[in-house]
């Protein structure tokens, strides 16, 4: 009885393993997706990839064009046939009945069922209408072409954005390096200072000043690797990837060199910014809605043909054909037409000068990056000369120090500057950086082909 007993026990713990399998297996795949993986090191190019193809934001201007390709499919169905079919029942209180009255007496004489059905198929096309519906057609096709290209403006826009996040990144390493090379040269500073206060030579003071500026550099570094966290979270953000995944980037060299022919460069933007290859298509599209709000001014000539059949006994024919050339023609509409078309004329005349305004905008901004590439370019040069001055100067005031000829102030103040000057220099060469993928982006030129 016992052996029973143990092997019945055994049998339900044996089925409730996969239960208990069951209910974990999901708690085991929520916690590994919040656990933030570690990524390998991603290129520029690699990830100018990944956030032009899975970008929120491209996924909605995804839809935005395909919504406009319906409604280009909607608009050339007016181009094409219209088929309808019907199909009725019909019962009726009374036999329609007619009163035939001779000299002979009154006939009552049936001319209907009084229950029937009936059915028609009648097929119907404009043959013109004054370019109304080609119009149409014409219009949401140029409407499509402007949300590809819209879909192309955000497409670099958000190359835009990583390209620059990448390289805020890139930057905020470098700081950290700077920071914590600071924090190593003012420790071998206090360790020096604390053997010269142990033999006599400094005074306390000396040593506290030491220490103050180690605390205070050390506080500096804890906020750069604040800055640098901050900065993967948004590439993270960007990528679609864990906020706190450990995403490391590749240092790359530069592009080709940049021609800095500012009328040259207005001209490519002009002819290659989507924004105004946009406005051109919009008012293109306006245009030719014109066309079909005026057609309706004028009679639409159509053919129809159709099959008819009602049951009806006393008839000779219940079904028959019939092939009709008609034409319509809207006599009077309340203005709505006029006020159609007027509408649409200002909404031309915007669209001009929104265009106008917008290549002052793109000229100023083409100018404005050309600007801060000179610019970056010379801090460039004059923060490389200055770093190696600071090296220098960090090595003859900790001789000096060290052989009791200078001061803890003076190699203080060189460990400061050679900090401000490094940080200086990696600030002028991703400034540099920033301002070329802008300088790209603002002639028109598509990123990912730019840093492939």
């Amino acid at each position: 009885m016992n052996r029973k007993i143990i092997l019945l026990i055994f049998l339900l713990f044996i089925q409730a393993i996969p239960a208990i399998s069951e209910e974990q297996g999901p708690i085991r795949d929520e916690k590994a997706r919040e656990a933030p993986p570690t990524r390998d090191m991603i290129t520029l190019s690699e990830g100018l990839r990944l956030v032009t193809q899975e970008s929120r934001v491209i996924k909605i201007a995804r839809a935005d064009e395909a919504m406009a390709e319906a409604d280009a499919l909607k608009s050339r169905s007016a181009l094409l046939p219209s088929l309808n079919g019907s199909l009725t029942y019909t019962s009726l209180a009374y036999q329609p009945t007619a009163i035939y009255s001779p000299p002979t007496g009154t006939v009552y004489i049936p001319q209907g069922q009084r229950d029937f059905y009936a059915y028609s198929v009648a097929i119907q096309q404009t043959l013109f209408d004054f370019r109304g519906n080609s119009s149409r057609y014409g219009a949401s096709k140029m409407m499509l072409e402007t949300k590809k290209l819209d879909t192309r403006r955000v497409r670099n826009l958000i190359a835009l954005e990583f390209t620059v996040t990448y390289f805020d990144l890139l930057e905020a390493e470098k700081v950290v390096a700077v920071a914590e090379a600071e924090v190593g040269r003012l420790e071998t500073h206090l360790r020096d200072a604390k053997a010269l206060y142990a033999g006599g030579v400094i005074t306390k003071n000396d040593l506290l000043q030491a220490e103050v500026r180690l605390s205070d550099s050390r506080q500096r570094l804890l906020t750069a690797r604040n800055q640098k966290s901050i900065q993967v979270s948004r590439l993270n953000n960007l990528l679609l990837w864990p906020l706190r995944a450990e995403t490391r980037v590749v240092e790359e060299g530069l592009p080709g060199g940049i021609n800095f022919d500012i009328e040259a460069a207005w001209e490519r933007a002009l002819e290659e910014r989507p924004e105004i290859l946009i406005a051109d298509g919009t008012l293109k599209a306006l245009q030719l809605d014109e066309v079909a709000k005026k057609s309706d001014y004028y009679p639409k000539i159509f053919a129809r043909g159709s099959y008819d059949y009602m049951q009806n006994y006393y008839q000779l024919h219940e079904g028959n054909w019939s092939l009709i050339f008609g034409m319509t023609v809207n006599l009077f509409s309340g203005g709505s037409t006029r006020a159609e078309v007027m509408k649409n004329r200002s909404q031309q005349y915007q669209l001009l000068e929104q265009r106008a305004k917008l290549v002052d905008d793109i000229r100023l901004e083409v100018q404005k990056y050309i600007l801060d590439l000179e610019n970056a370019r010379e801090r460039n040069q004059v923060t490389r000369d200055a770093m190696e001055q600071a090296k220098e100067n960090v090595r003859i005031n900790r001789a000096r120090y060290e052989e009791g000829v200078g001061t803890a102030t003076e190699v203080l103040d060189a460990v400061n500057l050679m900090s401000v000057a490094e940080t200086n220099y990696y600030r002028a060469i991703y400034d540099f950086r920033r301002a070329e993928a802008g300088f790209y982006y603002s002639t028109g030129k598509d990123l990912r082909e730019v840093y492939r």
